[in-house]
């Protein structure tokens, strides 16, 4: 079964497959799946059938599939049940712009699982120039929420991997330490895959940091907290200017990508 809008094992590769490839905006993605037919819901119920040690979704009692034709069978009970609530919501027509947890599972599951090292590679490269070594100069008062947020996650994440980041004040690149990114990649190497490395990977790219996706994962800081510190200078900007609806609106569908993502980096 394929189903409109999904993540091709193609789509995956040119995601992951090259170091510096630009990520997918997930709010773009779900414009677009909005101005392609939708196909018609084929099935009266979805849920969870346990087979063979792991959890399937499934629609009328048969396993649903992804895009490359493998089940759509996780080794969670709580993604699973995630998933077939996904399945279950949907109306008369199956929209994958309200399916992000779906979406992310078969990315993890059609490319993921054979491009994990690109995977964590590019998480990697990520913790090279992350969102949180780079500091405002001014405004006072944005320079201090920033010390007041960050520095207190940073700091954890250092004692974690036992190395230091450094910092730069506007967008002058700073090169991190070989024995950091090193540490990072340890780091990095402990988390699952396929899927709670898809989650992480995600959770990456819509804070732009590794180090507050490190900080989630390792338990040093919730969700809300994450959400919170990656929009800090947006949220400082909107405290000034306002937000416009359409930003407002980018913002929600965000979100639900990146509660799906934790989803699989924390139960995946």
């Amino acid at each position: 079964m394929r189903y409109g809008g999904a993540m091709s094992t193609d789509d995956f590769l040119a995601r992951f497959g090259s170091p510096g490839a630009s990520q997918p905006d997930p709010v773009a993605a779900a414009q677009q799946a909005m101005r392609n037919p939708l196909p018609a819901r084929f099935y009266k119920e979805a849920g969870v059938l346990e087979r063979d040690g792991l959890f399937h979704v499934a629609l009328d009692g048969k396993t649903a599939r992804t895009p490359a034709r493998k089940p759509l069978a996780v080794g969670s009970r709580p993604v699973a049940e995630a998933l077939a609530a996904e399945w279950q919501a949907q109306s008369e027509r199956i929209d994958p712009a309200r399916m992000p947890l779906t979406r992310l599972v078969n990315s993890a599951l059609d490319g993921v699982e054979d491009q994990q090292e690109a995977v964590r590679a590019e998480i990697v490269r990520y913790a090279g120039s992350d969102a949180l070594c780079y500091r405002a100069g001014e405004p006072e008062a944005l320079v201090e929420r920033q010390n007041q947020v960050w520095q207190p996650i940073l700091g954890d994440i250092e004692a974690l991997i036992g190395a230091r980041f450094l910092l730069a004040e506007g967008i002058v690149f700073a090169q991190q330490p070989e024995d950091t990114l090193a540490a990072v990649t340890h780091q990095v190497g402990k988390i699952p895959a396929p899927l709670a490395l898809a989650g992480a990977h995600t959770v990456m790219t819509l804070t732009g940091s590794a180090i507050l996706m490190l900080a989630l994962a390792n338990g040093l800081i919730d969700p809300d907290a994450v959400w919170d510190a990656a929009h800090l200078d947006e949220d400082y900007q909107i405290g000034i200017w306002g937000q416009d609806e359409e930003a407002a609106e980018r913002r929600v569908i965000r979100r639900r990508e990146f509660d799906a993502a934790v989803l699989l980096l924390l139960k995946g």
